[in-house]
């Protein structure tokens, strides 16, 4: 049996101006792997930009901090606690309303997670 094991202390972050993510299992952490797993933070005030996945949908569970997530013309309020399932090719951003970083863990069906990014 091959498994996967990774630690969110040891994986290197990718930065961005709103945030950062980090990976914990894709396919180019494990060829094996079905799945894309991650840690992702958004800044106070900050937003990522407007995306969608063509491959697969995704998960988003918010360990700590507030965002509004826009799917399309919806926002829904995000809190600790609450998970997020957002459809294949469906436009989504999210934007911190709080005062600290919002942590959430994010969650995708395929392993080889495509991204497109809104002109």
């Amino acid at each position: 049996m091959e498994i996967t094991l990774t630690n969110s202390n040891d994986a290197d972050a990718l930065e961005f101006p709103w945030g950062a993510i980090k990976w914990l299992c894709n396919d180019q952490i494990d060829p094996e792997a079905e799945m894309t797993f991650g840690v992702v933070y958004i800044n106070a005030g900050e937003g990522n930009p407007t995306h969608y996945h063509p491959n697969c949908e995704e998960l988003i569970y918010v360990l700590s901090g507030e965002c509004d997530h826009k799917l399309g013309d919806e926002v829904i309020p995000l809190r600790p606690g609450m998970m997020l399932r957002i459809p294949r090719n469906v436009k989504h951003n999210a934007v911190n309303t709080g005062w600290q970083p919002v942590t959430m863990i994010i969650c995708y069906s395929d392993a080889d997670r495509q991204t497109v990014f809104e002109d």
